[in-house]
């Protein structure tokens, strides 16, 4: 396996990442139970170094924030194909922010059900009312396309 630790493309994305993964918990838990998730055109992926280096990149964000974590990538593939990237945070949340990481969750799956129902309903649904839930990957991936082209990481 190719060790990405040094490429000079890793550690600047890594970078950009720390922000991103910092953001992805919820408010009040004490930067604990952070998820982050984005869906990517399969060009930029690969412009970015591909898949294997935006995985080792979040893998340096996460140990930056001293998290443990488990992460995910599946995709590349044809021009106009999507890639998915994702880590979470897998420490053990202390007494005092688990509710308020449980609750955040609660609330992101339920705008997820939502979506999927009025998507997949018999009668056309009205657009939702509110923006997308920080934390949501439509939310992430806009935030994580935004700050690599502000830092230059894209050509």
């Amino acid at each position: 396996m190719v060790s990405y630790a040094k490429d000079e493309r890793c550690v600047a994305l890594a970078k950009v990442l720390v922000p991103l993964l910092e953001r992805s918990g919820p408010d009040g838990a004490g930067g604990y139970g952070g998820t982050f998730q984005v869906h990517v055109p399969s060009q930029t992926a690969a412009q970015l170094g591909g898949l294997d280096l935006i995985r080792a990149a979040l893998r340096k964000a996460a140990r930056e924030l001293g998290w443990t974590f488990g992460t995910y990538g599946f995709g590349g593939g044809p021009e106009g194909a999507t890639t998915l990237i994702g880590i979470h945070d897998t420490r053990e949340i202390p007494e005092p922010y688990a509710q308020v990481v449980e609750e955040h969750r609660q609330r992101q799956m339920r705008a997820a059900v939502e979506r999927m129902s009025m998507r997949y309903s018999d009668v056309a649904a009205p657009a939702p009312s509110s923006p997308p839930l920080r934390g949501t990957p439509v939310v992430q991936t806009k935030e994580f396309l935004a700050a690599v082209a502000d830092h230059g990481l894209l050509e």
